[in-house]
């Protein structure tokens, strides 16, 4: 079976992510070398540098995969329920879970925000999770069952909130406290019966 050119770059492109991916977390942005991402994905160096510009563009690839994931990951365990509520706390769970994984801790809470500047990581933040916050917020506040306000600020706060908490969890803080914490911070939001 023959391989077409289109196939070839598409598996190219994959192994410099999947190279790319494992050392940015593993090492940290500052400490990884594109040659040798791409002599470890078995690619050569102008190979890496036609599909991604430099390392910094082959970390903002990484950064919107790691991203992506996590929104998914994170909508995923939210779907798992039928009720507003619990969505919104399965949601935030996950999230703040995720702070766990090795590459969400580094690549995504560490690296993302000083490599990319601020302005880019909260962009790609918004794109692949931030807006489902926005969405579940005011589902809740339509539904009644949090108190009417603009979803905006209250998802900028949950979001830096939960942000702060899931770095702190990937510095070896107590998943369980902060879990306990968002629910009662949560709970605060909740329209009184």
């Amino acid at each position: 079976m023959t391989v077409s050119r289109a196939e070839q770059r598409a598996a190219t492109r994959r192994a410099l992510l999947d190279e790319g991916r494992r050392r940015f977390a593993a090492e940290g942005y500052h400490h990884v070398v594109l040659a040798e991402v791409a002599r470890a994905a078995g690619v050569t160096k102008g190979a890496a540098y036609h599909h991604f510009d430099s390392k910094a563009g082959l970390f903002r690839a990484v950064v919107r995969e790691v991203q992506q994931e996590l929104g998914e990951r994170v909508a995923t365990e939210a779907e798992r329920h039928e009720d507003l509520w619990e969505q919104l706390r399965a949601g935030c769970r996950a999230f703040l879970q995720a702070g766990t994984d090795p590459a969400v801790r580094q690549i995504l809470l560490t690296d993302a925000p000083t490599v990319l500047g601020w302005d880019e990581w909260r962009a790609q933040d918004e794109e692949a999770s931030a807006r489902h916050l926005a969405e579940a917020l005011t589902a809740l506040t339509e539904a009644g069952i949090i108190t009417g306000q603009p979803a905006q600020p209250l998802t900028r706060l949950l979001s830096g909130a939960m942000n702060e908490a899931a770095l702190w969890i990937a510095r070896g803080g107590d998943t369980q406290a902060a879990e306990v914490a968002l629910d009662r911070l949560l709970a605060g939001l909740r329209t009184p019966a």
